[in-house]
């Protein structure tokens, strides 16, 4: 295991959104209600994965951009992810770009 190996484990992982709630005939009277447990759980999912995304990707911007290339990132890619506002996945926009970038890589001359 290379140290990594925590980068590729991040891209690779299939981490979505918790599901919505399902829709209850019977409601017990001290429960509260399932949309606001849901907006909860999903405020949750969406700051750790920005955490992650800190976490893993911000600390790769102090390398060189030689190296940075070797590891298949752009400074700008993480610049632009980093500077995406807090709804937006940050990992899951920068595998997309980096898809993207792939299959249209930019004309150079």
């Amino acid at each position: 295991m290379s140290q990594y190996e925590p980068l590729r484990r991040c891209v690779d992982d299939h981490d979505v959104p918790p599901p919505k709630p399902p829709r209850l005939d019977l409601h017990m009277p001290a429960m509260p209600p399932l949309g606001l447990i849901h907006a909860i759980d999903h405020w949750w999912w969406a700051y750790r994965r920005r955490r992650q995304f800190r976490q893993r990707f911000l600390p790769l911007l102090a390398h060189d951009d030689h190296i940075l290339e070797d590891m298949g990132h752009r400074r700008d890619d993480i610049l632009w992810a980093s500077r995406l506002p807090l709804k937006v996945d940050a990992l899951r926009a920068l595998v997309e770009r980096r898809a993207q970038v792939r299959e249209f890589p930019p004309r150079t001359g």
